[in-house]
């Protein structure tokens, strides 16, 4: 009988069991990978795990008394879709039954995040307008937005800035906040463009839009939620705020 060892040494030894290894961590990253939208919804209301199943549930301990977060946990039950289905098929195009950009479909869909504002390292919230925040201001230099009128793409007046909200562990601004006809509403600096004058210009929504962006549960902070519906709604007018934009290019 031969001698087992005459077929193995240390190289191939090291050599399988590096593979072994490797092939076990992309199997362990793939499944904590679906700690978050996990299990998938189907069409017909069955759900899926897809390779290797759902992870144990790990709980997160949150800074700033913020609480503890279950992963994968109990979900906050998503909204109302209103809309139907262009034709009875796996994965057809919904047709909006309501308002798209009021009711959260296509691009203005929006994620429930914690309802919860987001905090700095010494837990004061993130994102604040600069009546309450001193420390900061508009630089002399740039045009200073705040008293000037803002417009929707359709050239006409849809509110006036009176306020702009800093990022304080990123010193810059973040959003604008509008009167609307005496409504408060809040503008991402990314979805507008400043003139040298001040103005602003949306392209994303009309100027009769601006009353239906979301508004803030407390005047002076937002919460993760209330900004991804605002960027939300920004975000689908681009496809629904004008009806020609719902069609063909060419």
């Amino acid at each position: 009988m031969s001698d087992v060892s005459s077929f193995l040494d240390l190289t191939s030894i090291l050599f399988t069991l590096f593979w072994l290894f490797f092939i076990a961590l992309v199997l362990y990253l793939h499944r904590e990978g679906k700690r978050e939208g996990w299990p998938l919804q189907l069409n017909n209301g069955e759900t899926a795990a897809g390779l290797g199943g759902i992870p144990k549930p790990k709980t997160y301990r949150k800074h700033h008394g913020q609480g503890d977060r279950v992963r994968p946990g109990p979900d906050a039950p998503e909204y109302h879709i209103n809309a139907e289905p262009l034709y009875n098929s796996a994965g057809a195009p919904l047709k909006p039954l309501g308002d798209p950009m009021v009711d959260g479909l296509g691009p203005a869909a929006w994620a429930k995040r914690a309802d919860q504002p987001d905090l700095t390292v010494d837990g004061r919230p993130r994102i604040v307008p600069l009546r309450i925040d001193p420390e900061h201001s508009v630089v002399s230099k740039d045009p200073n937005p705040v008293g000037k009128a803002v417009y929707g793409c359709d050239g006409k007046q849809g509110g006036t800035v009176v306020d702009m909200w800093v990022d304080r562990a990123e010193p810059m601004f973040r959003y604008a906040e509008l009167d609307v006809a005496g409504k408060r509403v809040l503008l991402p600096m990314t979805m507008a463009r400043v003139s040298k004058s001040g103005e602003m210009n949306v392209r994303s929504i009309r100027s009769d839009q601006f009353q239906q962006v979301p508004t803030l549960a407390n005047p002076d902070q937002v919460t993760l939620q209330e900004e991804d519906r605002i960027t939300a709604f920004y975000g689908g007018g681009t496809l629904y705020a004008m009806p020609n934009r719902q069609e063909p290019s060419l």
